[in-house]
């Protein structure tokens, strides 16, 4: 028996990176997938994704919504259960960083960064606990950051969009325990994907590399495992946590 056999779970910002890497984890266990894409050079990619996780034997299509709208996370979720039936778990991933010093930062960079960071996770939450609550179960996933806890020089607005998941989640928890929903945080640390290449060029790498007692960067897969973890039974007495999966850099 896989440790989602049955389930429906739905990732934002999939077609790539931990996205991806999150939705084939999900599906190697037996969940059926929605996930979203938000723009027209991720569509590629998400057909490609679509095509890998049906080839596991399960269910999944692939959905252009942007997380950071209210009105499209709500026909989003609406096209999920007509199509689906339910949702077991959410993954809320979507996420960007526009990082400036504060000094040269301008309201609408900030303003992107929580949108897409931050209020993606009420959007989405919003919308999936109904279906969770009359299911009496549910498994919310948010994707913080390691840089949410430590901050960055630099990243001020993705450092507070990032805080912000795990001052929400942890409430969320409080709120929804009773119903025996679940809702958790990860915080990545370095992890190499496609938005983060440059953290392995040069002397940068090397002192990055000092920070973490592994002495490697993450892969994809590793927050993956910790995502699958979540969404299973595996976890059915956690909530309010924020898991790190960092080598080691927040001690």
């Amino acid at each position: 028996m896989k440790l989602l056999e049955g389930k429906v779970s739905i990732i934002t910002g999939a077609a790539r990176g931990i996205g991806a890497a999150i939705a084939l984890k999900l599906a190697e266990q037996g969940s059926d997938i929605a996930f979203t894409y938000v723009s027209d050079s991720s569509a590629e990619k998400a057909a490609a994704l679509e095509t890998q996780l049906s080839a596991l034997g399960v269910k999944a299509k692939a959905y252009k919504s942007n997380a950071g709208d209210f009105a499209q996370c709500e026909i989003f979720v609406n096209e999920v259960l007509k199509e689906f039936g339910k949702i077991d778990v959410c993954v809320n991933n979507a996420g960007i960083s526009k990082d400036n010093l504060l000094l040269r930062m301008n309201a609408e960079q900030w303003d992107e960064v929580m949108d897409i960071n931050l209020k993606s996770v009420f959007n989405m939450t919003k919308q999936v606990i109904r279906p969770m609550m009359k299911a009496k179960s549910g498994s919310i996933i948010n994707m913080s950051s390691i840089i949410g806890i430590r901050g960055n020089a630099g990243q001020s607005s993705y450092a507070a969009s990032k805080a912000g998941i795990i001052g929400f989640s942890k409430s969320v928890a409080h709120e929804l325990g009773s119903r025996n929903i679940r809702c958790n945080a990860i915080a990545p640390g370095f992890i190499e994907t496609d938005m983060t290449h440059y953290l392995k060029e040069g002397a940068a790498s090397e002192e990055f590399l000092k920070k973490i007692p592994l002495g490697r960067f993450g892969k994809a897969e590793e927050v993956a495992n910790t995502t699958l973890f979540l969404a299973s039974d595996m976890s059915s007495y956690i909530t309010g946590q924020v898991i790190s999966v960092c080598g080691g850099l927040n001690i």
